[in-house]
């Protein structure tokens, strides 16, 4: 047998890749389809772990997002109270105001009119002094005679019975 002839060459190529595909088959096959398996486990375990994270993930952009929104809507709620507390505190203070405001009008109007009163009081006072004494000089004057008192007497006689 020749080995350098062509068949024999493809016979021993042959054999010998038949040889080594047994013992890869029986040694080394298994190892390395592990290899691969225990490869390809891990990728679609880290795939898996991304897919779990990235929903996570949206679901905590989610919770952010509504918690967000929560936190607005409760700072809108509490602007608008105190919007509210300060429209009510500026109309309380008003109506306080217009309240006293109408007391001490009231309490100037009641102490105008006692000063007017007693000030009427005190004219008429004056004038009645006044007037008893024009009166007493008067009927001083016109009492010193006896005719002049009796037309006196009459006059008053006459004007008592009109009235």
């Amino acid at each position: 047998m020749n080995f350098t002839s062509p068949e024999s060459l493809i016979f021993w190529t042959t054999l010998i890749f038949l040889v080594f595909f047994l013992l890869m088959k029986k040694l080394a096959w298994k190892p390395i389809l592990g290899a691969v398996k225990s490869r390809e486990e891990s990728i679609n375990n880290a795939l898996a772990s991304a897919e779990i994270a990235k929903k996570e993930l949206l679901n905590l952009k989610a919770d952010n997002q509504r918690l967000l929104d929560e936190a607005r809507a409760e700072r809108d709620t509490m602007l608008k109270e105190a919007r509210e507390i300060k429209e009510k505190i500026i109309a309380d203070a008003k109506s306080e105001a217009q309240i006293q405001g109408a007391k001490m009008i009231d309490q100037a109007k009641a102490s105008i009119e006692s000063e007017k009163n007693a000030a009427l009081a005190e004219l008429k006072s004056q004038v009645s002094d006044l007037s008893v004494e024009i009166a007493e000089k008067l009927l001083k004057a016109e009492l010193s005679n006896k005719a002049s008192q009796t037309a006196l007497v009459e006059k008053m006689l006459d004007e008592v019975k009109l009235n």
